[in-house]
């Protein structure tokens, strides 16, 4: 995973957590065969596929929020 493409997905998910979540679930799904939604050399690491996805906006996530009654 290079650090510049990690800086750069940053700036999409501030959130450090989340980042790392969204990476983990994706990097997942290209292990299983599913195909990178963006151009990839043949030595790119399935990790810095899921950032180059996040930073070209294909890759999105929701936040869901718990209510105060826990529900």
């Amino acid at each position: 995973m290079t650090t510049q493409l990690l800086q750069e997905a940053a700036l999409v998910i501030p959130n450090q957590q989340v980042l790392i979540n969204v990476v983990s679930k994706r990097v997942r799904q290209l292990g299983l065969g599913h195909r990178p939604m963006v151009e990839a050399g043949p030595r790119a690491s399935l990790s810095d596929i899921a950032l180059k996805e996040i930073i070209a906006g294909k890759l999105t996530f929701e936040q869901i929020e718990n209510s105060p009654d826990g529900a």
